[in-house]
């Protein structure tokens, strides 16, 4: 039972980090608009020299920027999974956890944004995501 699972289910929680990103950039766009209305300038987004930017934009920005930093990591164990065919039960919980910590981090990160509270979910992913690798490592040495 928990050997086996399609290999292709490893690419479901990838394509939850890639939607994430997506509605990240979405956010940060939609937060820019309404910063620009609200007085920041275009020369502002030029090279970001100046007056800067309200608060809830600039962690909309901090945030989609975060999402091109540890989920790399998180795609490549997923590849590697795949790849190495160790698709099981364990990578499943190991990237679902992963994805549950990242979207508990975002939610917080793009709502009341305690650092505290935010770094909760970002450690539960993070000890996934080593957890994950750690598992993929067992499985490339032992294939050695």
């Amino acid at each position: 039972m928990f050997d086996h699972a399609n290999q292709a289910s490893i690419f479901v929680p990838l394509l939850v980090v890639v939607a994430l990103t997506f509605l990240a950039f979405l956010r940060l766009g939609a937060a820019r608009g309404a910063a620009m209305k609200g007085g920041v300038t275009i020369e502002y987004y030029r090279a970001h020299i100046g007056p800067g930017e309200p608060e809830a934009v600039a962690a909309a920005g901090r945030h989609y920027n975060n999402l091109f930093e540890m989920p790399v990591l998180f795609y490549a164990a997923c590849i590697t999974a795949f790849v190495l065919a160790t698709v099981n039960f364990w990578v499943l919980l190991l990237a679902w956890g992963y994805v549950a910590g990242r979207l508990i981090q975002s939610a917080i990160h793009l709502t009341y944004n305690n650092p505290l509270h935010r770094g909760y979910g970002f450690s539960f992913a993070v000890l996934c995501l080593l957890a994950l690798w750690v598992n993929l490592a067992l499985v490339i040495f032992a294939k050695l």
